[in-house]
């Protein structure tokens, strides 16, 4: 008998330790899928808001973009003036344009009636009255007035906005001849000038009133 109990008591103590051990993997076994579903949620958001940064980004991208295509839209118009200061001489020759620009720098007097554009060619005497002078080295270009009083301008052109400007009257006065020398020297002494735009609107008044021969 006392072995029976024994046995029984012995299988009962099992019994109750093996229950005991199968309650904590139970427990395991049920959380899992609540703990899948809390990584699996955190994933999502994760996902979501790599999606949300990505669309921010490329909207900050695409803005700069237009950003800067518009200020460079504006930078040309700028540039360009719209239809352009240029614009308003386009109708008229480089000869034309020139010949304003000089005497509006260097004319003596602005207030004209008419602008007179001689060509005289290389080695025609820069004194046609006397015997010693020296001829022009070049071609050069004789801008005067109607009346002697206008002045006038002798020059050559560089091709670069500089001219050289020589230093001889419109009518030649005093005692002839005056000699080699002294005309060796004005063609020596010629001036280098560089030659401003001016205002378009007064170069194109002064090409109103060209006549160029």
């Amino acid at each position: 008998m006392k072995k029976t109990a024994l046995i029984l008591i012995f299988s009962m103590v099992i019994f109750m330790l093996v229950g005991c051990s199968d309650e904590p993997t139970d427990k395991s076994t049920a959380a899992s899928p609540e703990d899948h579903s809390d990584i699996e949620s955190s994933e999502e958001v994760a996902t979501e808001n790599e999606d949300t940064a990505a669309s921010e980004s490329e909207e900050s991208v695409t803005e700069d973009e237009n950003n800067t295509a518009s200020k460079e839209t504006d930078n040309e118009t700028t540039n360009t003036g719209g239809t352009g200061e240029q614009d308003l001489l386009s109708e008229y020759s480089s000869q034309q344009i020139e010949y304003a620009r000089v005497w509006l720098q260097l004319g003596p007097n602005q207030e004209l009636e008419e602008l007179y554009a001689q060509h005289i060619p290389a080695g025609t005497p820069l004194n046609p009255d006397d015997e010693t002078s020296a001829t022009y080295p070049e071609d050069v270009i004789q801008l005067a007035g109607v009346r002697l009083v206008d002045g006038s301008v002798t020059y050559s052109g560089n091709g670069d906005g500089t001219i050289n400007v020589y230093n001889v009257p419109l009518r030649w006065d005093g005692v002839y001849p005056a000699g080699e020398e002294f005309y060796a020297d004005l063609i020596e002494n010629t001036k280098l000038v560089s030659i401003d735009p001016g205002e378009d609107n007064k170069v194109i008044e002064l090409i109103n009133i060209q006549t160029i021969y």
